[in-house]
Protein backbone atom coordinates (compact mmCIF):
# COMPACT_ATOMS: atom_id res chain seq x y z
CA UNK A 1 0.00 0.00 0.00
CA UNK A 2 1.52 3.30 -0.89
CA UNK A 3 -1.08 6.16 0.21
CA UNK A 4 -2.62 3.68 3.34
CA UNK A 5 -0.28 2.51 6.55
CA UNK A 6 -1.58 -0.40 8.32
CA UNK A 7 0.18 -1.97 11.37
CA UNK A 8 -1.00 -4.33 13.60
CA UNK A 9 -0.25 -3.72 17.42
CA UNK A 10 -1.51 -6.87 19.24
CA UNK A 11 -4.95 -6.81 19.24
CA UNK A 12 -5.44 -3.13 17.84
CA UNK A 13 -5.35 -2.75 14.21
CA UNK A 14 -3.48 0.67 13.12
CA UNK A 15 -4.35 2.19 9.99
CA UNK A 16 -2.77 5.72 9.14
CA UNK A 17 -3.50 7.84 6.17
CA UNK A 18 -0.52 8.00 4.57
CA UNK A 19 0.21 11.34 2.02
CA UNK A 20 1.46 13.71 4.63
CA UNK A 21 2.64 16.11 1.11
CA UNK A 22 -0.46 16.78 0.69
CA UNK A 23 -2.32 17.05 4.36
CA UNK A 24 -3.45 13.31 3.63
CA UNK A 25 -5.56 13.98 1.04
CA UNK A 26 -8.10 11.29 -0.91
CA UNK A 27 -6.82 10.46 -4.36
CA UNK A 28 -7.56 7.30 -6.26
CA UNK A 29 -4.48 5.20 -4.98
CA UNK A 30 -5.13 5.88 -1.83
CA UNK A 31 -9.07 4.76 -1.90
CA UNK A 32 -7.84 1.31 -3.38
CA UNK A 33 -5.58 1.15 -0.66
CA UNK A 34 -8.14 1.80 2.71
CA UNK A 35 -9.93 -0.76 0.60
CA UNK A 36 -7.79 -3.20 0.76
CA UNK A 37 -6.64 -2.34 3.99
CA UNK A 38 -9.83 -2.81 5.26
CA UNK A 39 -9.73 -6.41 3.89
CA UNK A 40 -6.63 -7.20 6.26
CA UNK A 41 -8.36 -5.85 9.31
CA UNK A 42 -11.47 -8.07 8.38
CA UNK A 43 -9.13 -11.20 8.07
CA UNK A 44 -9.61 -13.10 11.16
CA UNK A 45 -6.12 -14.46 11.29
CA UNK A 46 -4.56 -11.00 11.59
CA UNK A 47 -6.57 -10.95 15.10
CA UNK A 48 -7.46 -7.80 15.50
CA UNK A 49 -10.17 -6.37 17.65
CA UNK A 50 -10.22 -2.82 17.11
CA UNK A 51 -9.66 -0.25 14.79
CA UNK A 52 -7.87 3.29 15.18
CA UNK A 53 -8.09 4.94 12.54
CA UNK A 54 -5.37 8.29 12.40
CA UNK A 55 -3.23 10.17 10.13
CA UNK A 56 0.54 10.89 8.90
CA UNK A 57 2.15 14.32 9.60
CA UNK A 58 0.64 17.07 10.44
CA UNK A 59 -3.47 16.42 9.49
CA UNK A 60 -5.91 13.57 9.80
CA UNK A 61 -7.37 13.89 6.04
CA UNK A 62 -7.76 16.94 4.23
CA UNK A 63 -10.29 15.50 1.87
CA UNK A 64 -10.54 14.88 -1.42
CA UNK A 65 -7.22 15.37 -3.93
CA UNK A 66 -8.06 17.72 -6.04
CA UNK A 67 -4.98 18.05 -7.83
CA UNK A 68 -4.91 14.06 -8.24
CA UNK A 69 -4.53 12.62 -12.19
CA UNK A 70 -3.72 9.04 -10.85
CA UNK A 71 -6.88 7.63 -12.17
CA UNK A 72 -7.68 8.41 -16.01
CA UNK A 73 -10.51 6.05 -15.83
CA UNK A 74 -12.20 8.09 -13.25
CA UNK A 75 -15.99 9.31 -13.29
CA UNK A 76 -16.23 12.41 -15.24
CA UNK A 77 -19.03 12.93 -12.48
CA UNK A 78 -18.15 13.45 -8.95
CA UNK A 79 -21.33 11.58 -7.74
CA UNK A 80 -19.64 8.30 -9.76
CA UNK A 81 -16.70 8.70 -7.69
CA UNK A 82 -18.76 8.89 -4.84
CA UNK A 83 -20.21 5.66 -5.45
CA UNK A 84 -17.75 3.63 -6.67
CA UNK A 85 -15.12 4.62 -4.55
CA UNK A 86 -16.10 6.37 -0.98
CA UNK A 87 -19.80 4.77 -0.63
CA UNK A 88 -18.10 1.15 -0.19
CA UNK A 89 -15.14 2.53 1.87
CA UNK A 90 -18.03 3.75 4.24
CA UNK A 91 -20.42 1.20 3.89
CA UNK A 92 -17.01 -1.32 5.02
CA UNK A 93 -16.82 1.06 8.09
CA UNK A 94 -20.17 0.66 9.30
CA UNK A 95 -20.56 -2.85 9.49
CA UNK A 96 -17.23 -3.50 10.90
CA UNK A 97 -17.27 -6.00 13.29
CA UNK A 98 -15.56 -4.57 15.71
CA UNK A 99 -15.35 -1.66 17.64
CA UNK A 100 -13.34 2.16 15.21
CA UNK A 101 -11.60 4.49 17.16
CA UNK A 102 -10.84 8.05 14.99
CA UNK A 103 -7.53 9.68 16.51
CA UNK A 104 -8.09 13.44 14.85
CA UNK A 105 -4.16 14.69 14.77
CA UNK A 106 -5.27 17.96 12.60
CA UNK A 107 -6.94 19.12 9.57
CA UNK A 108 -10.42 17.22 8.87
CA UNK A 109 -11.34 18.80 5.91
CA UNK A 110 -13.96 17.63 3.69
CA UNK A 111 -14.41 13.84 3.60
CA UNK A 112 -11.74 13.51 5.62
CA UNK A 113 -14.30 15.12 8.25
CA UNK A 114 -16.66 12.60 7.87
CA UNK A 115 -13.88 9.42 8.20
CA UNK A 116 -13.24 11.19 11.89
CA UNK A 117 -17.21 11.13 11.92
CA UNK A 118 -17.21 7.67 11.44
CA UNK A 119 -15.34 6.49 14.83
CA UNK A 120 -17.50 4.92 17.59
CA UNK A 121 -15.34 7.15 20.02
CA UNK A 122 -13.75 10.55 18.27
CA UNK A 123 -10.48 11.51 19.94
CA UNK A 124 -9.10 14.59 18.76
CA UNK A 125 -5.67 17.05 19.95
CA UNK A 126 -6.51 20.56 20.95
CA UNK A 127 -4.91 21.32 17.47
CA UNK A 128 -6.96 19.94 15.38
CA UNK A 129 -9.86 21.10 13.86
CA UNK A 130 -13.06 20.11 11.30
CA UNK A 131 -14.08 22.06 8.53
CA UNK A 132 -16.94 21.08 5.88
CA UNK A 133 -14.78 22.49 2.74
CA UNK A 134 -17.13 21.53 0.26
CA UNK A 135 -19.26 25.18 -0.26
CA UNK A 136 -15.34 26.70 -0.29
CA UNK A 137 -15.15 24.78 -3.99
CA UNK A 138 -19.18 24.99 -5.28
CA UNK A 139 -20.11 21.71 -4.14
CA UNK A 140 -22.35 20.06 -1.30
CA UNK A 141 -21.40 17.72 1.91
CA UNK A 142 -20.95 14.34 0.86
CA UNK A 143 -19.54 10.98 2.69
CA UNK A 144 -22.64 10.74 4.67
CA UNK A 145 -21.58 14.17 6.42
CA UNK A 146 -25.41 15.37 6.02
CA UNK A 147 -26.06 12.46 7.45
CA UNK A 148 -24.17 12.22 10.69
CA UNK A 149 -23.90 15.84 11.59
CA UNK A 150 -27.65 16.87 11.86
CA UNK A 151 -28.18 13.64 14.02
CA UNK A 152 -24.65 14.70 16.21
CA UNK A 153 -24.83 18.41 17.03
CA UNK A 154 -28.31 19.53 15.35
CA UNK A 155 -29.88 20.44 12.69
CA UNK A 156 -29.09 24.27 12.99
CA UNK A 157 -25.16 23.67 13.74
CA UNK A 158 -24.71 21.34 10.84
CA UNK A 159 -26.09 23.71 8.43
CA UNK A 160 -24.15 26.38 9.72
CA UNK A 161 -20.75 24.48 9.35
CA UNK A 162 -21.95 23.16 5.78
CA UNK A 163 -22.85 26.78 4.39
CA UNK A 164 -20.27 28.93 6.28
CA UNK A 165 -17.90 26.12 5.56
CA UNK A 166 -15.70 27.51 8.84
CA UNK A 167 -13.25 25.63 11.00
CA UNK A 168 -14.41 24.28 13.84
CA UNK A 169 -11.76 24.05 16.18
CA UNK A 170 -11.46 20.31 18.25
CA UNK A 171 -12.48 21.73 21.60
CA UNK A 172 -15.57 23.78 20.42
CA UNK A 173 -16.60 20.55 18.22
CA UNK A 174 -15.93 18.76 21.69
CA UNK A 175 -18.59 21.08 23.37
CA UNK A 176 -20.82 19.98 20.54
CA UNK A 177 -20.62 16.28 20.95
CA UNK A 178 -18.44 15.71 18.30
CA UNK A 179 -15.87 14.93 20.12
CA UNK A 180 -15.30 12.28 22.86
CA UNK A 181 -11.65 12.84 24.31
CA UNK A 182 -9.62 15.61 23.59
CA UNK A 183 -5.76 15.77 24.16
CA UNK A 184 -3.49 18.44 24.62
CA UNK A 185 -1.14 17.16 21.95
CA UNK A 186 -0.50 14.76 19.31
CA UNK A 187 1.68 12.38 21.27
CA UNK A 188 -0.91 12.44 23.87
CA UNK A 189 -3.64 12.09 21.72
CA UNK A 190 -2.23 8.60 19.99
CA UNK A 191 -0.80 7.47 24.01
CA UNK A 192 -4.61 8.26 24.53
CA UNK A 193 -6.61 6.65 21.54
CA UNK A 194 -4.32 3.26 22.25
CA UNK A 195 -5.04 2.99 25.50
CA UNK A 196 -8.87 3.10 24.90
CA UNK A 197 -8.45 1.00 21.71
CA UNK A 198 -6.15 -1.69 23.75
CA UNK A 199 -9.60 -1.48 26.77
CA UNK A 200 -12.07 -2.01 23.44
CA UNK A 201 -10.06 -5.07 21.93
CA UNK A 202 -10.30 -6.86 24.97
CA UNK A 203 -13.96 -6.40 25.39
CA UNK A 204 -16.42 -9.08 24.54
CA UNK A 205 -18.13 -10.39 21.19
CA UNK A 206 -21.25 -8.24 22.51
CA UNK A 207 -19.30 -4.67 21.55
CA UNK A 208 -19.63 -5.66 17.81
CA UNK A 209 -23.34 -5.88 18.11
CA UNK A 210 -23.69 -2.81 20.30
CA UNK A 211 -22.44 -1.27 17.47
CA UNK A 212 -24.68 -2.55 14.37
CA UNK A 213 -27.68 -1.93 17.11
CA UNK A 214 -26.56 2.02 17.62
CA UNK A 215 -25.90 2.39 13.49
CA UNK A 216 -29.78 1.12 13.13
CA UNK A 217 -31.43 3.12 15.90
CA UNK A 218 -31.37 6.03 13.24
CA UNK A 219 -33.45 3.98 10.72
CA UNK A 220 -35.40 1.84 13.09
CA UNK A 221 -39.12 2.35 14.77
CA UNK A 222 -39.27 1.83 18.19
CA UNK A 223 -40.75 -1.23 17.43
CA UNK A 224 -38.12 -2.35 15.36
CA UNK A 225 -35.18 -1.36 17.37
CA UNK A 226 -37.07 -3.27 20.21
CA UNK A 227 -37.18 -6.38 17.73
CA UNK A 228 -33.20 -5.83 16.70
CA UNK A 229 -32.23 -5.63 20.71
CA UNK A 230 -33.93 -8.76 21.35
CA UNK A 231 -32.04 -10.58 17.96
CA UNK A 232 -28.86 -9.11 18.76
CA UNK A 233 -29.52 -10.16 22.79
CA UNK A 234 -29.66 -13.53 21.44
CA UNK A 235 -26.64 -13.57 19.55
CA UNK A 236 -24.58 -11.89 22.73
CA UNK A 237 -26.27 -14.66 24.75
CA UNK A 238 -25.00 -17.55 22.44
CA UNK A 239 -21.77 -16.51 23.02
CA UNK A 240 -18.50 -17.75 24.75
CA UNK A 241 -17.71 -13.74 26.35
CA UNK A 242 -21.19 -13.91 27.87
CA UNK A 243 -20.33 -17.36 29.41
CA UNK A 244 -17.18 -15.72 30.15
CA UNK A 245 -18.44 -12.93 32.00
CA UNK A 246 -20.90 -14.52 34.00
CA UNK A 247 -18.31 -16.75 35.43
CA UNK A 248 -16.10 -14.05 36.26
CA UNK A 249 -18.52 -12.00 38.01
CA UNK A 250 -19.56 -15.47 40.10
CA UNK A 251 -16.13 -15.46 40.91
CA UNK A 252 -15.09 -12.20 41.75
CA UNK A 253 -12.57 -11.14 39.40
CA UNK A 254 -11.89 -9.54 35.73
CA UNK A 255 -13.62 -11.67 32.50
CA UNK A 256 -11.07 -12.76 30.37
CA UNK A 257 -12.73 -11.63 26.78
CA UNK A 258 -12.14 -13.61 23.84
CA UNK A 259 -13.99 -11.86 21.21
CA UNK A 260 -15.71 -15.18 20.50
Amino acid sequence: MQRMQLDFEGPVAVLKFNHPEVMNAVGAQMLKDFAQALEAVKNKSNGARCLLLTGTGRGFCAGANLQDDSNEDKPKQAGGTLRGGYHPLLFELRGLEMPMITAVNGAAAGVGMSFALMGDIVCASRGAYFLQAFARIGLIPDGGSTFLLPRLVGWGRAVELSMLAERLPAEKAAEWGMVNRLYDDNDTLMDGAMSLANQLARGPRSLSLIRKAYWNTWQNSFEQQLELEAQLQNEAGASADFQEGVQAFLEKRDAEFSGE
